[in-house]
């Protein structure tokens, strides 16, 4: 063999392993690709657009705890009854315990809110119910007020209709567009930030989150976009931290 012949020789098996070595290291590469952790974490997802049309969805007809997400059909019957919104209740305004639900997901508010509505506090969940099929949102439960009991139950595609219907409240709107409020009380000012600190950036028309461990982070809302406006549900997102990001995802991408 010349010594020109051994030297090609000596050169293509170094290219042959130079090329499968590469290849492997990109077979990994596609490897760590596929494992890659899903952008999304929730267990259940749905955006549509300003029709209730369904644009993209996982799981959407998945029944799962909604948290205080539960709120806005509160708020809902609770105006639906035309009380006065002036009136006081322990302290404060029927109007500024609506805000307060709304804004802060304040527990005891929505609590004083059905307990104060005409024929008590049964009544008002029994009307909550009675509106969830009125909005057609088949396999939904409500069970309390605040969203507190693991058996207040929906599914994303469910609440879409209960996103669209709160478009119809302006104190509901208004509080969905409010990044923080003052409460004057006896003592001083009460102040509170709303629990979606995305607000701040002015683009949401109705937004509500919600979490209990059964629940997970939760989040309805509609909002604008260079697309038009959309509707996001999110239920069952790792925790309260995973959801906001999991919005903009969907918002962005969808």
């Amino acid at each position: 063999m010349s010594f020109f012949c051994f030297k090609k020789q000596k050169v293509f098996i170094i290219i042959f392993f130079i090329t499968f070595f590469s290849s492997i290291s990109e077979a990994k590469k596609d490897t760590n690709v596929v494992k890659k952790k899903p952008v999304v974490s929730a267990k259940s997802w749905i955006v549509a657009d300003e029709n209730g049309k369904i644009i993209k969805s996982f799981n959407p007809n998945d029944s799962r705890s909604i948290a205080s997400i539960t709120k806005l059909m509160t708020a809902m019957v609770v105006l639906d009854a035309n009380q006065n919104l002036d009136e006081k209740i322990n302290g404060i305004s029927r109007r500024q315990h609506l805000r307060l639900a709304l804004i802060r997901s304040n527990n005891q508010s929505s609590d004083l809110l059905c307990e104060y509505y005409p024929g008590g506090y049964e009544t008002c969940v029994k009307a909550m119910n009675i509106k969830a099929r009125k909005i057609g949102m088949k396999d939904t439960l409500f069970v309390d007020a605040s969203g507190l009991d693991d058996d207040n139950v929906s599914t994303s595609t469910s609440l879409i209709k209960l996103v669209l219907a709160a478009q119809d409240y302006p104190l509901i709107i208004k509080s969905s567009q409010t990044p923080s409020m003052r409460i004057k009380l006896e003592e001083g000012y009460y102040s509170v930030k709303n629990t979606n600190p995305l607000v701040k950036n002015g683009q949401f028309i109705i937004s509500k989150t919600g979490y209990i461990r059964a629940a997970g982070g939760c989040i309805a809302l509609l909002t604008e976009t260079n697309k038009g406006k959309r509707v996001v549900v999110i239920l069952g997102s790792k925790n309260t931290h995973t959801r906001i990001p999991e919005v903009r995802y969907l918002v962005r991408n969808f």
